[in-house]
């Protein structure tokens, strides 16, 4: 067994402290946000898309279809399309086919969207089809949350990805299970929405703050007048357009006006795959920091031990009088080697008002990997000193 020690974290307890003369040093800037136009932070009350789905098959597969023994469901749908098509009296034992798919559809209803218009739409293999690609979608209703058609597809998919199958081994390149139709379906029921019946619209901002919304009022405030808009929490401003026949000028006007956004200090973690993503304005108060650890590695070898034979002449055997030849036993013998490194920490001060960003920078400076970081980063906000949102995705 061997048995080592290092200590790798004297470098890191060096930058933490070089960081913290640092920040008596400098103070560090406050993060400047560049101003935004409303309608990119921002969307207005009831002006939305809709989802919309649908059930349907695709045809004219090159033998990659669902299997009508394991999808029972798309025998029954190729049996009831047939038999509203004329084809009737159909056994459906006797369906064979290997080039049709039951697929869901799924597109989205933009706002204002009239009759007539086309939109695109996304299919997905409900059965054990193995590529949707070359395939046609047959006509195929959707329908809104309220049951009603609101559109109707049709056409050919276009799969990105592909599949070939050999005898005994197979190429899958991306999904081919699920394919889209540019403008493939087309509106037939409009929602009923008018602007000119509105005597106010309402601003819906994606990220709710109180300083953004205040920001966003004094905006409109300034081009339409401080009777004009009023706040009504930290997510909607509520702004009175006056001659309702001006709603989409006022619409219009507001969107493109320019506001300088806020933000809550914010560090996301994914632990999975080692990944941070920090806001600029992240701080972190005065800490003591000091991190050590164990690491055990075990590996095991195997050897292979065989004696020699053990040979008995003379009178000694009995049986025979040719001599007798015991062989050895081969044995496969294992070795194990255990190494285990030690890191030992000792505490250091870091002064407040020192950036996330500076000590993240002088981490991976000294070579300290995303594991160790997520640690430390942990540990800072449970002592109270990260003032900032902690999210572990």
């Amino acid at each position: 067994m061997a048995h080592g020690q290092r200590r790798p974290m004297t470098r890191l307890l060096r930058c933490l402290q070089a960081l913290a003369a640092a920040a008596l040093l400098v103070v560090p800037a406050m993060p400047s946000w560049a101003e935004v136009r409303i309608k990119d932070i921002a969307h207005f009350e009831g002006v939305r898309e809709n989802h919309l789905i649908g059930y349907g098959l695709v045809v004219g597969l090159l033998g990659t279809g669902d299997k009508l023994n394991s999808s029972p469901f798309t025998r029954e749908s190729i049996r009831g399309m047939l038999e509203r098509l004329g084809v009737a009296n159909l056994d459906g034992e006797a369906l064979k086919t290997k080039n049709t798919a039951a697929v869901m559809v799924t597109a989205k209803l933009p706002p204002f969207a009239r009759r007539g218009s086309p939109i695109d739409i996304t299919v997905s293999s409900l059965g054990d089809a193995t590529s949707l690609r070359g395939g046609t979608l047959l006509i195929t209703p959707l329908t809104g949350a309220d049951g009603e058609v609101y559109a109707v597809g049709q056409g050919a998919v276009a799969a990105s990805g592909y599949r070939v199958d050999g005898n005994a081994a197979s190429v899958v390149d991306g999904v081919p299970t699920i394919a889209r139709i540019e403008n493939g379906a087309i509106v037939e029921r409009e929602i009923e929405f008018s602007l000119f019946q509105l005597d106010s619209i309402r601003i819906a901002l994606n990220n709710p703050d109180f300083t953004t919304a205040d920001r966003v009022r004094e905006a409109i405030a300034k081009h339409l007048g401080s009777s004009q808009v009023e706040v009504l929490d930290s997510g909607t401003i509520e702004v009175w357009v006056g001659d309702k026949r001006n709603a989409p000028e006022t619409i219009m006007a507001v969107e493109n006006l320019l506001v300088t956004p806020d933000a809550v200090a914010r560090v996301v973690i994914d632990e999975k795959s080692g990944t941070i993503v920090m806001g600029s304005d992240v701080r972190i108060a005065q800490v003591a920091i000091s991190q050590g650890g164990l690491t055990v590695r075990v590996r095991e070898n195997f050897g292979v031990s065989q004696p020699g034979p053990i040979s008995l002449g003379g009178n000694t055997a009995v049986i025979s009088e040719e001599p007798i030849s015991i062989g050895g036993t081969t044995v496969i013998v294992p070795e194990t080697e255990i190494d285990i490194e030690e890191t030992d920490g000792s505490f250091t001060i870091l002064n407040g008002d020192v950036s996330l960003q500076e000590l993240v920078d002088g981490l991976n400076a000294i070579g300290v990997g995303a594991r160790q970081t997520i640690a430390i980063l942990q540990a800072i906000k449970a002592a109270g000193a990260l003032h900032a949102d902690l999210e572990i995705i």
